[in-house]
């Protein structure tokens, strides 16, 4: 462990720890940010209260369109002058969302990730290829300053440039890499292409995230790299890369920092707690945060925690991997089906690659989805390239066969020949919404 003395302490000194800097950090957003000072006084929760506050479900939400109705810097707590790094969305839809940190979130962060890398089982004596993206997105600066924090070497290499990705993989015979696992996916076929396997390069562990991926996803990048593929979690609202991780010796839930979170599983629709266990919408709220403090962060993500202690021996609580978002979620023909439900069905199909898009469509009055993925090479060779072969027409049967009896959907299946769907150099465009237009092929 990292820092063995918090990631191994028990139950009651975490809570102790997380009460305290909680009304620390409602005091300073009630005293120095306009947002939530009107929000606290909306719920009738005064300066002079604030000290006796001990249940999260007392203080109120903050959502993505608060941090875009405040854009760039309305919710930071500290003046603009003093921040020491400014990270943002992509603003695909609109404005980006603004973040802001202090030196000391920076420090902290840099802590976080660092823990990250050694529950994943590297060491400060480790070359780490980091394959996010560096700038704006929270990525590719979040995972290197967890590099620098460790004392570990960074490889800088951010996303993109695949070829030069794999000459340096090659000469620098790094330890650790990370980036999101659908490039990763897109890396280790480039490798193979060019007569190089992935696991000759001699990497001991893969640190992804950035999407949701599922089970299936994790067992084809061990396969195809000869590593341990550890899942990490963070959204730059929060803070980034690092809010959670998993460790190598379970791969089994995803430690929370807990001595700077407090989380929160409610249901999206009732905004109610949900009990352990149950899968509902993560909402974090930051306990050491100055820049941006967040309050009840509604993340969008559905997972589900638990506090049993890890066989790691960690003691923090455990969030399970996301399951899907909530504004990701598929109504197919009636049915809610999240795209990871989908994915692992279809990688679990050998004569598919790891590579698919999901349409929404319209069939009449009801939302459906067509499911665009790749045949591999050996396949597609297998049967002269003919789409409409036999073989192809079997092979979608199993395919809808499959996904009815896992998630209870029937969709569209188009098989498409290798090469077909876009490779991704940072997070994968997986569902495409085509109910206002007819798409027949990859976009």
């Amino acid at each position: 462990m990292f820092t063995p003395e918090v990631e191994a302490a028990s139950r009651e000194e975490i809570e102790q720890i997380q009460l305290k800097r909680l009304q620390q950090t409602v005091q300073m957003v009630f005293e120095q940010v306009p947002f939530y000072c009107d929000k606290l006084n909306e719920l009738e929760i005064g300066s002079k209260s604030i000290q006796e506050r001990t249940d999260l479900s007392e203080l109120p939400f903050t959502t993505k369109e608060n941090l875009r109705d405040h854009y760039p810097f309305g919710l930071l707590a500290i003046p603009k002058e003093e921040l020491a790094r400014v990270h943002a969305s992509s603003g695909t839809s609109g404005k980006p969302t603004v973040v802001g940190y202090t030196k000391n979130d920076l420090i902290n962060w840099g802590e976080m990730v660092a823990r990250a890398i050694v529950a994943a089982g590297g060491k400060s004596t480790d070359m780490i290829h980091n394959a996010y993206g560096y700038g704006l997105f929270t990525g590719g600066l979040g995972i290197h300053g967890g590099i620098q924090a460790l004392g570990a070497s960074a490889i800088p290499i951010s996303s993109g440039n695949t070829e030069r990705q794999m000459m340096l993989l090659q000469d620098f015979q790094p330890n650790g890499i990370c980036g999101t696992p659908s490039y990763m996916i897109s890396l280790g076929e480039k490798l193979e292409s060019k007569g190089i396997h992935p696991s000759s390069i001699g990497l001991s562990y893969g640190i992804f995230g950035a999407e949701p991926w599922s089970e299936t996803m994790r067992a084809r990048l061990e396969s195809m790299f000869g590593i341990k593929a550890l899942d990490i979690y963070g959204l730059s609202e929060v803070m980034g890369p690092g809010v959670s991780f998993e460790c190598h010796e379970a791969q089994e839930g995803l430690h929370i920092a807990e001595d700077h979170f407090m989380v929160e599983v409610i249901d999206p629709k009732t905004l109610q707690p949900l009990t352990e266990g149950e899968f509902g919408e993560l909402v974090f709220t930051s306990l050491t945060k100055e820049a941006l403090p967040v309050i009840r962060y509604r993340t969008g993500d559905i997972a589900a925690l638990t506090t049993e202690k890890c066989k790691c021996g960690r003691t923090s609580a455990r969030m399970t991997r996301v399951k899907g978002r909530t504004d990701d979620m598929l109504i197919i023909r009636g049915v809610n089906v999240f795209p990871s439900e989908l994915e692992r069905v279809l990688l679990g199909v050998n004569d598919l690659v790891p590579h698919y898009q999901i349409h929404r469509i319209k069939q009449g009055a009801m939302e459906s989805a067509r499911v665009h993925v790749e045949l591999c090479e050996r396949f597609y060779n297998g049967i002269g390239s003919d789409l409409e072969h036999e073989a192809v027409q079997q092979l979608k049967r199993t395919i809808s066969q499959q996904l009815k009896s896992a998630c209870l959907v029937s969709v569209d299946i188009v098989l498409e020949q290798p090469g077909a769907i876009p490779r991704s150099e940072g997070k994968a465009i997986r569902v495409i919404d085509s109910r206002d237009k007819e798409c027949e092929g990859v976009v």
